[in-house]
């Protein structure tokens, strides 16, 4: 080798050992592409952002963030339709959704133990995963993401939810969608509903005579009698009664839904009320027991996950169910469009002894699904700015419409979908969705009282449900996040004693009569206070008296 091309390669081994050192330094070891801004990415200081500056507007040079959603359903590919399309045209920004393929759970534990998650995460804000992924510092807090890249942060979100969701430490991680606040009650309470419902299929609850279904007695008689008079649905066997999934805590329908249907108070004097042991709740329990036990209970409830229940309702299966309203919107466009009579229509359900009126879940401060940040994000600016983007109502206004002139205008002094674009998301959501993708295709940070302003008056086959609701929602926000999480004492009891609850919740209504229901009752309520169950609710009590303080501030 001579010494002209000796020295030339020593040279470039020099650059390449300076350019490994160099990137080493940058990356700060942990902190490199994956765990923080990209190299080069500035601060509000250095770029004099404040409060009043969309900071996503620094930067829109082309990255694609992957964003996990803990919901195994969620269908929707980003990119494909003319909303997102706009939103990554206008910001940079593309988004490789992330879906479990079976049990979410396992797949967001699976990823926790880990210790490395994809750039988003949205998830349920009731998971035990939120509270691992604070603890274990997975996620980075939005609050100190906002001050060093984004002020505007400060400027898009509610103080009182900012305040609600803020943890011992200080900091707040997640932020909620479908959240409504004190203010946004005083704001918006004429209009606010709830998705909670008590639907029956309209041509069946009609040639039955509109039964009364508020008592026992009514309930039992109407499911018998459209067994009878409707045995198949299009050579399928008539599904009486229609409810959301048993999974391992339980069922949504026969807990909250019910219960809130027979209008239990969820305290009393001050003190949290054991909802689970309400006398009139037990006894509609009996009542689904006597349901299954004439027959009125499908096999299929037992066993049915959300996908197979969509494709029974879009078929008209379902007599009654206790489900929201929301939960069925596409499957609702199918009937509708096949005989606007074989839709469903919301009446008056389960009842207490009383006949009260329920008392619907309205949107609370919680709100649905919280979406947080994690620690190994590839671009903590990029990341912040996007979502601050997505909160603001610029942003709303971006995903729940689209792109102005393509799919939606201001027509008669109002921002609304197209007359084109809205036929078709009130005839074919799908079809919609895979087109246009607005109107909430993208809902993880929705703002339910904004996006509001955008849409037409409710027409059928959906203003029969909102209208029934309206007058019945109240907000409920001083009783959420009570039940301890993690691996603390109360936390593990909580979920041991959920866990028994989703064994015996299909006994019950699977026993063969009272007694035998009596028997699985007591031995439950036995096996609770074995688990320690006074000390989840010495907990419970003590959080539910912070929420109310924490709440009073924004209710003066």
């Amino acid at each position: 080798m001579n010494a002209k091309r000796k020295t030339k390669n020593v040279l470039m081994l020099l650059c390449a050992l300076i350019l490994v050192l160099s990137t080493a330094c940058s990356s700060g070891g942990k902190e490199g592409a994956a765990g923080g801004a990209k190299e080069g990415a500035k601060t509000a200081e250095e770029t004099k952002l404040t409060e009043n500056d969309p900071g996503w507007k620094v930067d829109t040079s082309p990255i694609t963030f992957d964003w996990y959603i803990n919901f195994a359903w969620f269908p929707h590919k980003w990119g494909d339709d003319l909303t997102s399309q706009y939103v990554t045209k206008k910001t940079g920004v593309s988004v490789n959704f992330i879906v479990p393929a079976g049990n979410e759970a396992e797949k967001m534990n699976a990823m926790i133990a880990s210790g490395s998650l994809p750039d988003f995460i949205t998830l349920g804000w009731t998971e035990d995963a939120v509270k691992k992924m604070i603890e274990g510092d997975l996620v980075l807090p939005l609050n100190e993401l906002a001050k060093q890249y984004d002020p505007y942060f400060f400027k898009v979100t509610d103080p009182a939810k900012v305040s609600w969701y803020t943890q011992e430490d200080g900091n707040i991680y997640g932020y909620p969608n479908a959240s409504s606040s004190p203010e946004d009650y005083k704001k918006f309470g004429d209009n606010i509903n709830s998705t909670q419902t008590f639907l029956v299929r309209k041509d069946m609850y009609e040639a039955l005579g509109k039964p009364d279904m508020r008592t026992p007695e009514g309930f039992l008689n109407a499911l018998a009698a459209a067994k009878e008079k409707f045995p198949d649905v299009n050579g399928q066997p008539l599904i009486p009664l229609g409810m959301y999934d048993f999974h391992e805590k339980g069922n949504a329908s026969l807990e909250g839904y019910l219960q809130n249907f027979l209008a239990v108070p969820y305290d009393k004097d001050g003190k949290l009320y054991d909802r689970t042991t309400d006398p009139e709740y037990v006894g509609w329990l009996k009542t689904m027991r006597q349901a299954n036990e004439k027959g009125l209970l499908a096999k299929d409830i037992f066993i049915d996950k959300r996908p197979q229940m969509e494709e029974k309702i879009a078929q008209g299966r379902y007599f009654a169910m206790l489900y929201a309203r929301t939960d069925l919107a596409a499957q609702q466009n199918v009937l509708y469009a096949n005989d606007p009579n074989s839709v469903y229509i919301a009446v008056d359900g389960p009842a207490n002894s009383n006949l009260d009126q329920p008392t619907l879940s309205g949107p609370s401060i919680s709100g649905w699904t919280v979406t947080l940040i994690s620690k190994d994000v590839k671009d903590k600016a990029r990341a912040i700015r996007f979502l601050d983007y997505l909160i603001s109502e610029e942003g709303q206004r971006d995903t729940f419409l689209g792109e102005k002139g393509v799919t939606w205008d201001t027509i008669e002094g109002k921002d609304q979908l197209l007359p084109e674009v809205a036929k078709l998301r009130d005839t074919d959501r799908d079809a919609f969705d895979k087109k246009y993708g607005a109107s909430h295709k993208f809902w993880m940070l929705m703002d339910t009282n904004i996006t509001p302003a955008w849409e037409p008056p409710a027409v059928e086959p959906f203003k029969q449900m909102v209208d029934w609701t309206i007058g019945k929602a109240k907000s409920f926000s001083q009783f959420d996040q009570l039940d301890p999480q993690g691996n603390s004492e109360e936390g593990i009891i909580n979920t041991k004693v959920l866990q028994e609850w989703g064994k015996v919740l299909p006994k019950l209504v699977l026993s063969k009569s009272d007694q035998e229901f009596d028997q699985i009752w007591g031995d439950y309520l036995k096996k609770r206070e074995e688990l320690g169950f006074a000390k989840v609710q010495e907990y419970r009590q003590k959080k539910y008296e912070e929420n109310v303080a924490k709440l009073a501030e924004f209710i003066k």
